[in-house]
């Protein structure tokens, strides 16, 4: 213990940001300084030891095999010192932080997660509404909701629900709607950050994306389903994201055919830090309501 105090906890803290994130310009984001600040403490560190931690190569920086040996020792070191820190917070045993992509959350979760509170009082939900793949071994995020094929490096990832999409509309637009081919003469809501396709829809009827029309465009899919709700046009529609304006009648779907994107909604955890009561609980609960939509 008596060598600790030779070093500088902010410099080991730099080198172990450094080798798990890869770079400079990521270790210095993560820990909220400069990129020159995170430099100074690597090169301070480097002469506290007495040898080179990194090769500086034209690619980045690339651990020597002695650092290597040196952040294994320290990734596992800081996560203990996290858990440790994390016991001195009271309230945080009742926090329950879940990352969440802003319009999955605006449009499913929010309303719906009255019903968790009812059931679970003890815990306190903190939605961080962000597309962001926040690192779950270390960070105050508990669990995440991902939308994707499930493979991510260094988590557990758990399928809720597959991704299905269709047309929906206003029911008064849905109503000049008599056939497929009548798509081809109203606007099309586009989400154009959406990396599903209308052929994926399409298809299901021999058709392709040739015989649609113009219509508003959007960055993001809560505004289209909003534009589609006022009966702006027809918008490929997500099954999560379109259900309870369904439900209440503000959307209808004027045809048949649902097409699965080949992604899903998944739970995602850190296989590190290990599940605790509140992640067992809102993972039950989860699956309970997602269930309600197959």
């Amino acid at each position: 213990m008596d060598k600790l105090t030779r070093f500088h906890l902010n410099g080991l803290r730099a080198v172990e940001t450094i080798g798990r994130l890869g770079t400079l310009a990521r270790a210095a984001e993560e820990l909220g300084v400069s990129t020159g600040a995170v430099s100074q403490q690597l090169l301070k560190t480097e002469q506290q030891v007495g040898r080179s931690i990194f090769e500086r190569t034209p690619k980045g920086l690339v651990p020597t095999p002695f650092g290597s040996r040196l952040l294994a020792h320290l990734e596992r070191g800081f996560r203990e010192l996290s858990r440790a820190v994390a016991l001195t917070d009271q309230p945080n045993r009742t926090l329950l932080t879940v990352s969440v992509a802003p319009v999955f959350a605006a449009k499913w979760l929010v309303p719906r997660l009255y019903r968790f509170q009812e059931a679970y009082p003890d815990i306190h939900v903190r939605l961080d509404a962000s597309i962001v793949n926040v690192d779950l071994d270390h960070s105050d995020v508990d669990v995440a909701v991902r939308v994707g094929s499930g493979k991510w490096p260094n988590v557990k990832a758990e399928l809720l629900i597959e991704q299905k999409v269709f047309p929906v509309c206003a029911p008064t637009l849905g109503k000049r709607l008599k056939t497929v081919m009548d798509i081809s003469k109203v606007p099309i809501i586009r989400d154009q950050n959406s990396a599903i396709p209308w052929n994926i829809w399409l298809a299901l009827h021999q058709l392709d994306e040739n015989i649609l029309g113009d219509g508003p465009r959007f960055s993001d899919a809560s505004l289209c389903l909003d534009a589609a709700i006022t009966g702006q046009g027809v918008m490929l529609g997500w099954e999560t994201l379109a259900t309870d304006a369904i439900n209440d009648g503000r959307l209808v779907r004027p045809f048949s055919g649902i097409a699965s994107t080949g992604f899903g909604y998944w739970l995602v955890t850190s296989p590190v830090r290990g599940a605790n009561h509140k992640i067992s609980a809102f993972k039950r609960w989860l699956k309970l309501e997602t269930d309600l939509i197959k």
